[in-house]
């Protein structure tokens, strides 16, 4: 590794939400734009990103979620979820930021390793045919570090 220059990232994506999985992707999409390897792990709630079934829809955390500020307050109401879901979608798209499933297809077209955490998937009862297509496999943490190694480990 060159002194002061990153080679490799390799970014843990563990929250299910939005804002929880949008960072790992812009931060992949990056790296592969400078010529830096990525490699994404997704583990506990961050499986949903790369579920078939799930990842189209994925809302905005709005409980709890401080960064929401007057917002949080009215977060648990019906409804709320989905109208600052569609808030949030409506700002990305203006600001040409890709929907989940294209972003992932996009960064996977890139050449960075998409990979779902094995004792995540054995917790949820899941296997790889539950998983979208750009999917590289299913690893255990011990692989998870081979293939991190030498490079910046970033969980988001």
């Amino acid at each position: 590794m060159t002194e002061g220059k990153i080679e490799k990232v390799s970014i843990v994506v563990s929250k299910g939400s939005l804002e929880g999985i949008y960072p790992a992707l812009i931060m992949a999409n990056g790296a592969r734009a400078e010529g830096i390897d990525a490699n994404l792990f997704f583990t506990f709630f961050g499986l949903d990103a790369i579920h078939k079934a799930r990842h189209e829809h994925i809302k905005l955390a709005t409980v709890g979620n401080p960064g929401l500020h007057l917002a949080t307050w009215a977060g648990g109401l019906p409804g709320v979820p989905s109208v600052m879901t569609h808030y949030m979608a409506t700002k990305m798209e203006k600001l040409d930021i890709p929907p989940i499933p294209e972003f992932i297809e996009m960064i996977s077209d890139t050449g960075a390793g998409l990979y779902a955490c094995q004792a995540s998937v054995d917790l949820f009862g899941l296997s790889k045919e539950d998983f979208i297509e750009q999917v590289d496999g299913i690893i255990t943490v011990g692989e998870f570090y081979e293939i991190a190694a030498g490079g910046q480990i970033i969980y988001t």
